[in-house]
């Protein structure tokens, strides 16, 4: 009796059709039970039977009730969905109400899905219209939700203020003067220094669409991820935001160069790309990727690890665009005039170090970790080679022609000019040249002064003094009256103590660097004094040998040409520095107009009132002529 009763079991009716088939077998069950020719195991069995059928009956309008109801929701909820499809505006645009009546509405059709599909007789004919029915509902409902989620994106996208887009027109395409070489007094320092203004900080991390609106693109988020459609959210707000970020590269007016292309660019185009990329760098990594990264983990966070891929994915491209161009920078050729960007794209980076390891924290993000990081040790690569190469070019600068009237060279002003401006940089520069060697070599006497205790830069730019002087000195070489080259040193080793003396360089060269360095042009002085008129002072000494009148009037004479001669020569040299002049003027005077004095003190009525060509006064007055750089000619009225 059991394996019949077994043999019904599995009967379930799957349309209306089966349904009256399980009542006509019923009446007929009954029929047969109240006939009197059935015996009593026949009759308890017709009960038996009679009894699933009616409990399978009962099971079955259930089953027709739940799926008529199921019906009735899956209506209701595709009309709160359909009437959206015609409708241009967003669902948001229409008041949070409806925007919540919609997302339920997805919701209900989720689970009316589930249930249709975890039915016993999902695959009757009628359910299987139904779950096509919500399948192409809820596809249309997940393309409206990612079209809104990109609509509200494009329409409620914030502006930024103008601070943080905006530079002035006078800075964008600026050439930093260290792009040529300076030889004014000016310092170069002011326009090349670094704008550390630039620099965000927390209170800066922009809200990259309305915080009103995160809550509503989060329960996006919430039921496409809830729906299996997170791919296709996540699709979306990646790329939005990754062209959005084009965008504003755009606006910071960053173009996107291949290394090969920057390398062949010409420096004073690539320098003036480089003050933009310093703005944006900063700009982007610590004022925009912040801003993302929160938006990120405000909208995807509570889904784990999602939200940081998401975030690597939108932002790997323009952090890969920035990376390339300071590559490029770093394995260009190296040139003295591209030291002081380099030192600040260096700084710059640095400073950034731990705003991307927090940024790209995540194992997915180690790549730009581990670029930026790579990046930074290069540029500080290439900051010491160039510091190191320019040390070399100092020592070995050429020169076939001495520069005339003896003023200072252009080499001197560049170099003092060039290391002034370095003193900004000295934090960063003490930490890169730690250790490394100054090449003294190159230089037999750069180890003059002890440097024990100054720090590594002081260490390196003494020695480049150092080289400056060996060159100047090669240079002055080129000189074929050894009183000139004299006041050519004079000139350029007063210049390199002035410019020492008077900025922040004499913190890292120290006294005794200034007063040897004073004492070393002060011996050019007292050594041009001695070439140039120790031979006209030994005409106007008595040295016994002037009793006889027709000597005393041959060496009066003999000194009036000399002089006639040297004042010339030396009126058309030049020192530049007024007190300097003043200075070697006073002294000249002091030694000859003193011999002077004394000659014709004893010998005026031998030599005779009328041949005596000039007073003290007179002689006083044509020194003042001398180093004025205009050549003069003695007046004829002294021509005896």
């Amino acid at each position: 009796m059991g394996d019949v009763m077994g043999d019904f079991a599995p009967i379930t009716p799957t349309n209306e059709c089966e349904e009256h088939v399980f009542i006509a077998a019923r009446h007929m069950l009954k029929a047969l039970g109240t006939s009197k020719n059935v015996s009593d195991d026949l009759r308890r069995l017709l009960a038996d039977v009679d009894t699933h059928l009616s409990r399978r009956t009962q099971i079955t309008a259930n089953m027709i009730d739940v799926t008529r109801e199921v019906e009735e929701q899956l209506k209701f909820a595709q009309e709160k969905i359909m009437r959206w499809e015609s409708n241009t505006s967003t669902i948001w645009a229409s008041g949070p109400e409806k925007a919540s009546d919609y997302l339920q509405a997805v919701y209900d059709i989720q689970r009316l899905t589930a249930s249709l599909r975890s039915s016993p007789s999902s695959s009757s004919g009628n359910q299987k219209e139904l779950l096509d029915r919500a399948h192409s509902v809820f596809q249309m409902a997940m393309e409206r939700l990612e079209a809104e989620l990109l609509h509200i994106l494009a329409q409620n996208q914030q502006s930024f203020e103008p601070e943080y887009l905006s530079f002035h027109s006078c800075e964008e395409d600026i050439v930093s003067n260290v792009s040529i070489v300076s030889t004014e007094d000016e310092s170069i320092g002011n326009t090349s220094r670094r704008d550390s203004s630039g620099t965000e900080s927390e209170d800066h991390i922009v809200d990259l669409v309305h915080p009103d609106l995160i809550s509503y693109i989060k329960s996006i988020a919430n039921v496409m991820f809830a729906s299996h459609y997170d791919q296709e959210f996540c699709h979306a707000f990646t790329n939005f935001w990754k062209d959005a970020l084009d965008g504003y590269f755009f606006a910071l007016r960053i173009d996107k160069l291949s290394i090969e292309g920057l390398l062949k660019m010409e420096w004073n185009c690539l320098n003036g790309k480089i003050n933009k990329w310093i703005r944006a760098v900063k700009y982007v990594i610590r004022v925009y990727l912040a801003g993302e990264k929160r938006l990120f983990d405000q909208v995807l966070g509570e889904f784990g690890s999602v939200y940081s891929t998401c975030f690597v994915e939108a932002s790997k491209g323009p952090m890969l665009c920035l990376l390339n161009f300071g590559e490029a920078v770093a394995i260009g050729i190296r040139r003295p005039e591209k030291l002081f960007k380099l030192l600040h794209m260096y700084e710059v980076l640095a400073d950034l170090l731990q705003d991307v390891d927090s940024l790209f924290s995540s194992e997915v993000g180690s790549f730009i970790r581990t670029e930026f990081h790579e990046l930074v040790m290069k540029l500080g690569d290439t900051v010491r080679a160039t510091f190191m190469d320019f040390g070399h070019a100092v020592a070995l600068n050429p020169s076939t022609n001495p520069c005339s009237k003896g003023v200072i060279h252009p080499l001197t002003k560049y170099v003092m000019n060039y290391i002034n401006t370095i003193v900004v940089y000295a934090c960063t520069l003490n930490l890169l040249l730690d250790g490394v060697q100054d090449g003294a070599e190159l230089v037999p006497f750069a180890q003059n002064i002890s440097l024990d205790n100054f720090c590594p830069l002081a260490h390196h730019l003494r020695s480049l003094t150092s080289y400056l002087e060996h060159n100047l000195d090669d240079k002055s070489r080129l000189y074929k009256d050894s009183s000139l080259k004299h006041i050519f040193m004079m000139n350029n080793i007063h210049y390199m103590v002035q410019k020492v003396r008077d900025s922040e360089l004499v913190t890292l060269f120290g006294g005794e660097w200034i007063r040897e360095y004073t004492a070393k042009f002060q011996q050019h002085a007292t050594s041009y004094e001695r070439v140039t008129w120790s031979s006209a002072l030994s005409l106007l000494r008595d040295d016994g040998n002037t009793s006889r009148k027709s000597i005393l009037k041959e060496r009066y004479r003999g000194f009036n040409i000399y002089l006639e001669e040297v004042y010339k020569i030396q009126t058309g040299w030049f020192i530049p520095d007024t007190e300097l002049r003043k200075d070697l003027r006073i002294s000249i005077s002091q030694n000859v107009i003193h011999a002077y004095q004394t000659f014709i003190g004893k010998n005026s009525s031998v030599i005779g009132e009328k041949h005596i060509n000039y007073t003290a006064d007179e002689l006083e007055n044509l020194i003042l002529d001398f180093f004025e750089g205009s050549p003069m000619r003695l007046p004829s009225t002294h021509n005896k």
